[in-house]
């Protein structure tokens, strides 16, 4: 490990080790501009300092709290000094309705496969109601009143 001062600075390999994450997420962040390039080694290594670690960490939590990326470099953006918590409050706040839709969306999903499921006679018939309903053609969607 190599130091800037008395700042460690991690190989990529050596990043992914300690973030939880592999090799191919860090190049990945890197490429679409979400993780800024590292300075280089005299051996050409990347080297990742404490600032660039606490970024990969907030890239991957928020990866992990559903964030898109665009509202992650949105949110990094605002760290970095274009806006403040207000602002953040109002990204989060949209995403928690965009994750209340979700929510809503899978409790209809769970509905009718726990009913599809339910019409299921469990036998060695051929006859089966959820390979019945999987093969019908979709729906219309009728309004709710």
């Amino acid at each position: 490990m190599q130091r800037r001062g008395s700042i460690p600075l991690l190989r990529r390999g050596q990043l992914a080790a300690d973030v939880g994450c592999n090799l191919e997420t860090i190049r990945y962040y890197e490429g679409i501009g979400l993780l800024p390039h590292p300075p280089r080694s005299e051996g050409r290594h990347r080297l990742y300092d404490a600032d660039l670690a606490k970024r990969l960490r907030f890239i991957l939590r928020g990866r992990e709290l559903g964030f898109s990326i665009e509202e992650i470099r949105a949110l990094l953006a605002i760290a970095d000094g274009s806006g403040g918590c207000a602002d953040v409050y109002a990204l989060t706040t949209q995403h928690v309705d965009v994750v209340k839709r979700k929510i809503a969306d899978l409790r209809k999903l769970q509905r009718i496969l726990s009913d599809t499921a339910a019409r299921c006679a469990r036998d060695a018939s051929p006859d089966c109601p959820i390979i019945e309903a999987m093969s019908a053609p979709p729906r219309t969607r009728q309004r709710r009143r």
